[in-house]
């Protein structure tokens, strides 16, 4: 088949595809009135920017650009108010939409198929999902936005200043690296935020302890375990909540040490496994034996982990430990002092020193892999006793008796993923 009329066959259905989705969405919103564009403008759209395109290649430069213009002064046009009050004006968004599609069409034309269907698959996404944007974006308020720009700040303007190179006592210090591990733990946090933020309330506090727990299982611990005293009658379900947040602190150690260090990730997937196991278990028991039950419907309240304060709060501790690893290392003490710094790090959180032995490693640092799977070990150990003491401390009665006994379980077991971790 000819290259040409192959080119416009899949322009066609990429434009065809977005204009089904453009005309759903406009016919959803507002029933009522006509479209501004639907499923046979947008294929027109697509094919007009393939044949422009290849005109522009086999003839003049300048058919493509006027293409464009004569497209968004045709947009501009349509912006006038309509005289029967039928017709709708379109928006910007349409305006993005059609000006996409006419290059879409300009990609596959320049063989560029895969970027094209990219680009269509990614406006298709974003015109479907008008409605449910909307609704999300109703639910945030002054400090969610303020969250936002935090994270912002920390990834996107204080990053790229901070100068990457080896500073300090025993070159010890990285301040880009130290910040790049600031915007990893504060990025998955902040999707953990954001997720509790969108859940609904009927969603039940199991998946709102999930997310809770990403964005801060200390917090979300408390959080329930205040809740609990509130409503004495949902303890179980709270403890359950608990379990769970301060769980997903496992896996949400393996995705930061995987990034940083895929081989001491693979080496800690069993040992976390095994620690993660007695609150698996205890899960499923009570899903089981509550599944007919009505379930707790009160989300935590989970405060922004992003503000710059804490964000510099982490470095300093994130740098310390690499300084004192460091020094250890330097001095001959490391495999002496490393266990110590891990249970101590590991009461006030446990990601600084788990990244820092991953960073470390990565470095070529001379201690053997199952001692500094060991060390994260030790510290997801001491901040489970953390938890479970303030559980104990501010839950109810059953909430006391449930999470004390499966978060003693979990340490138990970590203790056994302890010893595997050295094998």
């Amino acid at each position: 088949m000819d290259s040409l009329l192959l080119n416009i066959i899949t322009s066609a259905g990429l434009g065809a595809m977005i204009g089904l989705i453009r005309q759903w969405s406009g016919q959803t919103d507002r029933p009522d009135t006509e479209s501004y564009a639907g499923v046979r403008t947008f294929t027109f759209w697509s094919v007009l920017g393939c044949i422009t395109a290849f005109l522009s290649e086999e003839h003049s430069p300048a058919i493509l650009p006027v293409t464009v213009a004569v497209v968004g002064g045709h947009f501009l046009w349509r912006q006038q108010p309509a005289q029967n009050g039928q017709q709708v004006s379109p928006g910007s968004t349409t305006l993005a939409a059609t000006l996409l599609t006419l290059l879409v069409g300009a990609l596959v034309s320049w063989s560029y198929a895969k970027e094209a269907v990219l680009v269509s698959a990614m406006t298709i996404v974003l015109l479907g999902l008008k409605s449910p944007i909307h609704a999300w974006t109703r639910r945030f308020n002054n400090a969610d936005i303020r969250a936002t720009l935090q994270f912002v700040a920390i990834t996107g303007v204080i990053l790229p200043l901070v100068p990457n190179a080896d500073i300090g006592p025993y070159k010890a210090i990285n301040p880009f690296n130290v910040w790049m591990m600031v915007v990893l733990i504060s990025g998955l946090g902040f999707f953990g935020y954001v997720m509790t933020r969108l859940l609904d309330a009927e969603r039940g506090v199991l998946i709102a302890s999930f997310f809770g727990g990403l964005a801060s299982s200390t917090a979300t611990t408390l959080a329930f375990s205040r809740q609990s005293r509130e409503d004495p009658s949902l303890s179980v379900s709270y403890a359950l909540a608990v379990a769970t947040a301060c769980t997903v602190m496992l896996p949400r150690t393996l995705v930061l040490v995987a990034v940083v260090n895929q081989d001491l990730a693979l080496r800690l997937l069993l040992p976390l496994l095994i620690m993660a196991a007695p609150a698996l278990v205890y899960g499923a028991a009570i899903f089981w034996k509550q599944r007919s039950k009505p379930r707790a419907t009160q989300a935590p309240t989970v405060k922004n982990p992003l503000q710059l304060s804490s964000a510099i709060k982490f470095a300093l501790l994130y740098a310390g430990i690499v300084f004192l690893v460091k020094f250890a290392t330097h001095h001959g003490a490391l495999e002496s002092s490393l266990f110590p710094l891990s249970f101590v790090s590991g009461l006030t959180d446990m990601a600084a020193i788990s990244l820092s032995v991953a960073r470390t490693m990565d470095g070529g640092a001379g201690f053997a892999p199952g001692l500094a799977a060991q060390a994260v070990l030790l510290a997801a150990i001491s901040n489970t006793i953390v938890k479970a003491g303030i559980a104990a401390f501010s839950g109810s009665p059953v909430l006391r008796v449930h999470t004390l006994a499966v978060l003693g379980t979990t340490c138990v077991a970590g203790g056994i993923g302890f010893w595997f971790a050295g094998l």
